[in-house]
């Protein structure tokens, strides 16, 4: 049964209730404490601008363990040749906003609204988001950004403006990031392809409460 949530709550149901397509709440706001609390719950906010906030917790979880990371042979070549170089946190909201504007979004719209830029911001102002950028020579190309829970990495979105850019952010947040669990969410082909699995929501919720309060290295 969906949740309705007044504008100043932070306190949400629990995960089973959520629907078969993992919608749980409508409503609530985007303050840091909520954020905080939804992520540490496996619970995350998804919705287009002209909705209300709507936070989901999906029946199957999109994840990725970082030791089980595909890459390909032709990656592979590709990350030999150091074409690639990355920082962490340097363009938080540079990447955010790119990946709002990712090939199709912007025609198809996009949940990264300037409500969530500024709320995820501020989560990144306090030390509770990061991004990972991708550079050629001194363009910023690719990149990726989510949610810091632990050793858990709850990603957000991701964006390339060059051939396997996004994909070189995830590689290297999975070799660099010191996480046990990448959370992707919702499943793609992109993602499945590089090793990503679906598990339970109970399985996922079994991590996450083991890992949130543990430091990424």
């Amino acid at each position: 049964m969906i949740s309705f949530l007044p504008s100043h709550s932070s306190k949400f149901p629990d995960v089973s209730q959520a629907g078969p397509d993992g919608l749980l709440a409508i409503g609530g706001n985007l303050q840091p404490t909520t954020l905080l609390k939804a992520y540490a719950q496996g619970i995350f906010p998804w919705f287009n601008p002209e909705d209300p906030i709507c936070w989901y917790a999906p029946p199957e979880r999109c994840v990725l363990f970082p030791q089980n990371i595909k890459i390909s042979k032709s990656m592979r070549q590709i990350l030999r040749q150091g074409r690639f170089s990355y920082t962490t946190n340097q363009c938080f909201e540079d990447v955010m906003r790119r990946c709002a504007t990712a090939s199709g979004r912007q025609e198809n719209g996009t949940w990264i609204s300037e409500q969530m830029v500024a709320a995820y911001l501020q989560l990144h102002r306090l030390g509770h988001a990061m991004s990972v950028e991708v550079w050629l020579e001194e363009q910023l190309v690719g990149g990726l950004y989510g949610v810091l829970q632990g050793k858990v990495f709850c990603g957000e979105s991701m964006f390339s403006l060059r051939p396997n850019a996004s994909k070189a952010a995830l590689i290297y947040l999975c070799q660099h990031g010191g996480f046990s669990l990448i959370d992707c969410q919702v499943q793609n082909q992109h993602l499945l392809s590089m090793g990503a699995v679906l598990i339970s929501r109970e399985e996922f919720m079994n991590i996450l409460e083991q890992e949130k309060n543990a430091g990424a290295q």
